[in-house]
């Protein structure tokens, strides 16, 4: 087990290596100068050289991207002088020395992803941090519906297969996997936060944290979850319904399911005991998928809903040429891709014991 974990890990840190490299060149063929977009309007040529060698912004792109490497991993390399705007130092990030060597010293230190251009220079991590606990409680939501709807309509799907039941899951399936995510906000934002407000008491826009109208105190409103949870989880919820439909199908005419039907088993005790858990694997993989997506596949939902998530944060961040909240966020979001990945191959070999762990 803890060999498998280890390699897993091991290729995560090279899938996310790869990522680095392409978010930094992508972002770093684009036209104007980053130490320009980070002093704004506060721009004069004293302030303009620091931040171009602080960042190293004056340096050839290879040299940059090794600064930027520096900077995102968790064991850097770290300048002891005061007046070397080599490396950042000491006041950018927390750290803990671990050895040095002359004037350069190996720390270990959460990843620092930089400054944002457009907020005073507040840090990127930051900015995730506030954002990212929203989005991930509007994907949970919606993941939970997909899940809970999704296994439940899928189970009943297999069991009438062909009756007209069947037909109109496979129909309401298509046409959910069929809709795009933003037409489906707009549609529900309109119809069920205005023509039907009487009645749902639900708004069209609305973040999870709502400030009173005097600005003093800052409540939870759950209802403004219903309807973006919905609507992201209209798509994983159709794949889901599908995949547990046919998984099971194909479980069920195993010879082991004959040999339970021949003893007397029930249809119930057949699924419950024998053929649900067999059929989860293709689901846990959409589900596995679907959630990371919903992390990264938020933007236009929130941003039409006005959900103060990380995904409207990276739409903002886009508008204003962000980069770096841009690329930390694709960073985070990438790590997220592979952490969860790490977990699905950890769950599929408990509910499949002919997956071996290597």
């Amino acid at each position: 087990m803890i060999q498998f974990i280890g390699n897993k890990f091991f290729y995560g840190i090279l899938t996310l290596l790869g990522v680095v490299t392409v978010v930094f060149l992508l972002f770093n063929v684009l036209p104007g100068d980053p130490a320009r977009m980070m002093l704004d309007q506060r721009e004069d040529s004293e302030q303009l050289e620091r931040i171009q060698k602080k960042y190293g912004f004056d340096k050839p792109l290879t040299t940059q991207y090794f600064y930027y490497l520096n900077d995102v991993s968790p064991l850097s390399i770290h300048s002891n002088s005061e007046d070397d705007f080599t490396f950042l130092k000491k006041g950018t990030y927390s750290y803990k020395k671990l050895f040095s060597v002359g004037e350069i010293s190996l720390v270990l230190k959460y990843p620092y992803l930089r400054e944002s251009f457009q907020k005073n220079g507040k840090k990127v991590s930051e900015v995730i941090l506030e954002t990212i606990p929203n989005t991930a409680i509007l994907a949970l939501f919606s993941i939970s519906i997909a899940i809970f709807l999704g296994i439940i309509f899928g189970i009943f799907s297999a069991i009438y297969k062909d009756t007209f039941f069947d037909r109109i899951i496979a129909i309401v399936s298509t046409f959910g996997m069929s809709i795009p995510s933003f037409f489906s906000a707009i549609l529900f934002a309109w119809l069920f936060g205005f023509v039907l407000k009487e009645y749902t008491g639900l708004e069209m826009t609305g973040s999870l944290y709502v400030v009173d109208d005097f600005g003093e105190h800052i409540y939870i409103q759950w209802r403004n979850l219903v309807l973006p949870a919905i609507v992201l989880g209209i798509r994983p919820l159709a794949v889901v319904i599908q995949l547990m439909r046919n998984s099971l199908l194909e479980v069920l005419n195993l010879d082991y399911i004959r040999t339970a039907k021949a003893k007397g088993l029930t249809n119930y005790q057949v699924i419950k005991n024998h053929a649900l858990k067999n059929s989860l694997n293709p689901v846990i993989t959409a589900i596995s998928g679907w959630f990371a997506s919903m992390l990264a596949g938020a933007v236009f939902v929130e941003y039409i809903f006005n959900w103060n998530g990380l995904g409207k944060e990276i739409v903002n961040a886009l508008n204003t040429l962000d980069l770096p909240v841009i690329m930390g966020s694709v960073l985070v979001i990438a790590s997220l891709f592979i952490i969860i990945n790490i977990l699905v191959d950890i769950i599929y070999s408990w509910l499949d014991p002919r997956i071996r762990l290597k």
